[in-house]
């Protein structure tokens, strides 16, 4: 008799399970420069792949832009790699000498990595890499709406990996995608830490699978332009985020705010710049298109071009329009376009000053996205300060694309395509993921005072035991002794190394 669908899709996650942990064990015994290079070679092999998997990314899900999606593949795989591929993150990575204190990282396991449907080639690279980077092996779960795809990237890190003389099963895939084959995943003893990329629902599934999570929450980022800003510049700069990949990275604006006394102007370049304001019998048309009945964002709208959008909602918009605009004063659960919004739309604030701005930016992010990312376009230092100490975000991007530099490719901060919320957004970490938060960290002390130095510094007395004086209880070793066995054991920790 066969198996029904879900418990076929149990077993296959046990068996990959098994042959990871198995993979695993042996590639812990991997040194760091067998380990980079074979880094490299997957790598190599992704960027080769960056455009056909981008096409068919694109042609499975109906999301985005192809010629975006060879960027994300390149931001997965190149530029991840030219990241992480100097980090010490096998064996010994630090050493405190003055604190005698030495720290060898730990590989998790086995990483079960969730991938979504909006970044489905370009997020199995980025995991990929600072998975195998940590030390560990790696469990993929595809979306199901990008199942195709997921799995054709995921058998281009395999045959890399293979090449490069990995251990078989180091990297898996589950093809019989069913929700409980990705609970079983997550939930599994043998799963080190779960990468949760995907909607609120997975990630609070894999917060609450009993193994350690690192999930990111909505974004919902608000972009305030203030007066000190070049607004020409700054409209660019929303523009081409918002319409990168149709809008669907995460840290891409959802909302213009900006001040009064620019706001004719910030309007003017907005039009200029191929965003069209849509008049209130239009505006209530498409919003009826943004959330589904159930208050969760419509996945119909999800990568779709402005003016996919408009034929969806029955309205008319002049030729090369790229961002759908809408006026909006209320924010909160019931006001679509105060939300997330991962396609070309954007919400319209208008505030009198920057202080009311600040305000209305953190009610924008209370009532979703927390945690996330928001951007700033101000060549004033006072105002920008301000927005960081108080903003409840993990990233605030100043003059730059929210989408490009959330994830790293426009800004300083780590390539990742996992965002952490930090706990405002709950989320276990702020970080932009790396192989960093892969690892555990086990650390070796040597001891540096004796109890009678620690009475001492306190001001305490000596307490000899019963039957001794206090000279033979403190005559112990000598400061002398206690160093030269402390060089003695680290030299053999090192050695052993």
């Amino acid at each position: 008799m066969a198996l029904d669908r879900d418990l076929q899709s149990i077993q296959e996650v046990r068996d990959l399970i098994r042959a990871a942990k198995k993979a695993q064990e042996e590639f812990a015994t991997w040194s760091q420069e067998r380990v980079d290079a074979l880094l490299k070679v997957i790598c190599d092999a992704c960027v080769d792949a960056a455009e056909p998997l981008a096409k068919m990314a694109v042609e499975e899900t109906g999301f985005g832009i192809w010629q975006d999606k060879v960027v994300k593949n390149l931001l997965g795989s190149k530029i991840t790699y030219e990241y992480i591929k100097d980090m010490k993150t096998i064996g010994v990575i630090n050493e405190d000498r003055e604190n005698k204190i030495l720290e060898i990282a730990v590989p998790m396991g086995i990483v079960a990595a969730i991938i979504p449907s909006t970044n489905p080639t370009s997020t199995v690279m980025y995991k990929s890499l600072i998975s195998l980077k940590a030390g560990n092996a790696i469990i993929v779960s595809p979306h199901p709406g990008a199942k195709k795809c997921t799995t054709a990237a995921v058998r281009i890190v395999q045959e890399a990996a293979a090449k490069a003389g990995a251990p078989a099963g180091l990297i898996g895939v589950i093809e019989t995608t069913t929700m409980q084959a990705t609970n079983e995943l997550m939930s599994n003893k043998d799963t080190g830490i779960i990468l949760a990329t995907g909607g609120s629902a997975m990630v609070h599934a894999a917060y609450s699978s009993g193994n350690p999570a690192l999930g990111v929450g909505p974004g919902n980022g608000p972009s305030f332009i203030e007066r000190s800003a070049d607004i020409p510049l700054a409209v660019k700069r929303i523009m081409d985020s918002k319409t990168f990949d149709n809008g669907t990275i995460c840290a891409s604006e959802q909302s213009i705010v900006t001040e009064e006394c620019i706001a004719d102007k910030v309007r003017a370049e907005v039009k200029r710049q191929g965003g069209y304001f849509m008049d209130e019998e239009q505006s209530k048309r498409v919003e009826k298109f943004i959330m589904r009945a159930n208050n969760t964002m419509n996945p119909a709208i999800v990568g779709k071009s402005a003016q996919v959008i408009a034929r969806m909602a029955g309205i008319t918009i002049p030729e090369g329009t790229r961002v759908l605009v809408s006026e909006q004063t209320e924010v909160g659960k019931t006001h679509p376009y105060s939300r997330e919004k991962l396609c070309p739309i954007l919400a319209f604030f208008v505030e009198k000053d920057w202080e009311g701005a600040c305000k209305k930016s953190i009610e924008i992010l209370q009532n979703e996205g927390a945690g996330h990312t928001m951007t700033i376009h101000s060549q004033n230092e006072d105002v920008i300060r301000e927005f960081a100490l108080k903003k409840p975000v993990s990233r605030l991007l100043v003059n730059t694309p929210g989408s490009l530099g959330g994830v790293g490719a426009s800004t300083g901060l780590a390539p990742a395509l996992t965002l952490g919320c930090g706990a405002v957004g709950g989320s276990a970490t702020s970080d932009n993921i790396s192989p960093r938060n892969l690892y555990n960290i086990r650390r070796v002390a040597w001891g540096l005072k004796e109890l009678e130095q620690l009475r001492a510094e306190v001001g305490q007395p000596c307490a000899p035991a019963a039957g001794a004086s206090c000279a033979a209880t403190c005559s112990t070793v000598s400061t002398a002794d206690v160093e030269r066995i402390t060089r003695e054991v680290l030299a053999a920790v090192l050695k052993a190394n």
